[in-house]
């Protein structure tokens, strides 16, 4: 089965310690609905630094990247349809999915 990466982007932040609590909790069941599908199901990302291409270092993101999801599915069709499912896309963030590729070593 070929493996996806999905990356979360954007999003807005809980007005609320209740508010994220209850968002987690819709988060969680669509990871655990998934199944075995999940091979990776919750990276987020913190304290993000940026190298530039000239050797600075910024102590920020260059992206709104927020975290990511290893699934496996049968085909990129099957990958979309279980993004589109993810309730980060209801406080405002967006899905990139794309095929991971094994590189020989």
């Amino acid at each position: 089965m070929t493996r996806y990466i999905i990356t979360y982007l954007g999003g807005d932040q809980p007005a609320s310690p209740e508010e994220g609590k209850r968002h987690f909790e819709k988060y969680k069941a669509w990871l655990s609905s998934l199944g075995d599908a999940a091979v990776s199901p919750a990276n987020p990302l913190k304290n993000t630094s940026t190298v530039h291409s000239d050797g600075t270092v910024t102590a920020e993101s260059a992206t709104s990247m927020s975290g990511y999801t290893i699934i496996q599915a049968d085909s990129m069709e099957r990958a979309l349809e279980m993004a589109k499912t993810c309730p980060f896309l209801k406080i405002g963030g967006s899905l990139e999915v794309s095929e991971l590729i094994q590189m020989p070593f």
